[in-house]
């Protein structure tokens, strides 16, 4: 499963090493089993995933096996992660709240389009009757197989190929689930899904997505939004066939404004992974809408992100503009991320590049104008923009967002 969510974290755990002594081998998977139980509880059912199933396989699947050994320090915190070939595993909510949306049954037959890491399959595999899940990129094909095998997956088949064609051999299926984003429903997989059936698929432009669930009944779909979201795209065929492509030399941010929603209780259109956010139609700081975050939990994530392609040898700098309002907002206490809008760079492997900041701020002041200057680093090839108060508590509200690229001379 691949989409690009990541949040900023301290890293608390540390990787297991073929040469650690057993001991500690013992004491490490009792760690990662206690990290395992605090994602869980903090930021999925704390996120609002309420089925009870599928929280117990998110409970005992092995996230950190599934995760690179430079990255298994981070395998319980709520982020995506690198697997290699340019592709990620999906941040824990995504997977859990994806599978709750499928609503997964013991009979089902499931097919899974984007292997990945494996993690996904892994999640469904209690859950389900089979799983049959497909990757096009052949080294991570392979190296989930070796994975989900090892573990003892036994009822998820793997295959090498093109997901928009699906698996028509084992056609249908009660369920499908797919883990990148077309720009529209590949017409295959509406073919290969049960009447009666569902599937939850991210669809839309590079990085302007909604992740729907899809009925179908009598032979058609029935579609009903989600949330906005944000995937890896679903290359080959898929990907050929897109028609609007992002333009990495002007980047820019969508909806900056919060004037366009969706939803009830309503949503800013172009922003993902909501938490502890709303937004207001009081004391914007123009317009109708502003987006206010407020936590009363300290180190309880609270923020919005926006994915953006940006060509670090076009573009030399971005200019940030926001206006920003404070209500009572404290950090929390030891920890390093305060309020702030945070652009992340990352090279075209989606390896992290670096960053830069407007704020941070704190305390209580009305609505004021911030700007800054961000470099671009020449490898950079996206960028994601965080806002929030992130772990701190208090009130604070954003409107007014831009983003202007500076070209290189």
């Amino acid at each position: 499963m691949r989409s690009l969510h990541s949040v900023a974290v301290i890293c608390l755990c540390w990787a297991v090493g073929a040469s650690v002594p057993p001991s500690v081998q013992a004491q490490t998977a009792a760690a990662f089993q206690q990290a395992r139980q605090r994602m869980v509880d903090e930021d999925v059912a704390g996120a609002g995933v309420k089925n009870e199933r599928v929280l117990r396989s998110m409970r005992e699947t092995p996230r950190h096996e599934f995760v690179p050994l430079p990255h298994r320090k981070n395998a319980y915190f709520d982020m995506a992660l690198p697997i290699g070939e340019g592709q990620t595993i999906s941040s824990p909510f995504i997977v859990a709240y994806m599978t709750e949306a499928l609503d997964p049954q013991p009979t089902d037959r499931v097919l899974e389009i984007g292997t990945g890491s494996g993690y996904q399959a892994a999640v469904l595999s209690p859950l389900v009757a089979e799983v049959y899940t497909i990757e096009i990129v052949p080294q991570l094909g392979q190296n989930a197989a070796r994975t989900l095998k090892r573990l003892g997956y036994r009822n998820v088949f793997t295959r090498i190929g093109d997901g928009f064609l699906g698996w028509p051999e084992h056609a249908p299926f009660d369920k499908i689930i797919v883990t990148c984003s077309p720009e529209d429903v590949p017409q295959p997989l509406v073919d290969q899904l049960k009447e009666g059936g569902r599937m939850v698929i991210p669809v839309g432009q590079r990085y302007q997505q909604t992740l729907y669930v899809l009925k179908k009944s009598q032979g058609s779909l029935q579609r009903e939004a989600l949330q906005p979201t944000l995937f890896v795209p679903m290359t080959g065929a898929a990907e050929a066939k897109r028609q609007v492509q992002p333009d990495p030399a002007s980047p820019s941010l969508v909806n900056g404004n919060f004037e366009e929603s969706f939803g009830d209780p309503p949503m800013p259109a172009g922003w993902y992974y909501l938490r502890q956010a709303r937004l207001a139609d009081e004391d914007a700081a123009e317009g109708k809408n502003c987006l206010v975050f407020e936590n009363s939990t300290p180190g309880r994530g609270s923020h919005a992100l926006q994915g953006l392609a940006i060509d670090g040898r076009k573009v030399a700098a971005v200019e940030v503009s926001l206006r920003v309002r404070a209500r009572n907002v404290l950090p929390e206490p030891g920890s390093r991320q305060w309020p702030s809008l945070v652009v992340t760079f990352y090279d075209e492997q989606r390896a992290t590049l670096g960053q830069g900041a407007v704020g941070p701020w704190q305390g209580t002041f009305p609505w004021e104008r911030r700007t800054a200057r961000i470099e671009v680093p020449p490898k950079a090839r996206e960028a994601i923009v965080r806002i929030g108060l992130f772990g701190c508590t208090g009130e604070l509200a954003y409107d007014d967002l831009s983003l202007r690229p500076i070209a290189k001379r």
